[in-house]
């Protein structure tokens, strides 16, 4: 049991993160709206969440303009990717 427990990431044990992930996992990348509406959390709380997993490598960001409006695009990148396919996976072997 111990060693199932260990693969948990701890930043995967909040939902709206876990929402983060599990939409850019499945996405090549996807702006702030988008993730914004997909969740139903507010700018600040998913903004608090993208800073959260950019600090642990989990996440990064491309900033662009279109039409004039600054537009920002998030990404897993391949450490986060391996993260939370390994704390799916202890998920499965609790279940």
């Amino acid at each position: 049991m111990k060693d199932i427990l260990k693969d948990l990431d701890k930043a995967f044990e909040n939902k709206v993160r876990l929402g983060i992930m599990s939409a850019l996992v499945v996405n090549t990348h996807l702006d702030f709206n988008a993730l914004k509406d997909l969740l139903g959390v507010t700018d600040g709380n998913l903004a608090s969440h993208l800073k959260y997993l950019e600090k642990h490598a989990y996440v990064e960001f491309k900033k662009e303009f279109l039409d004039r409006k600054p537009n920002t695009k998030y990404m897993a990148t391949k450490k986060g990717i391996t993260a939370f396919k390994k704390h799916l996976q202890a998920i499965e072997k609790l279940i």
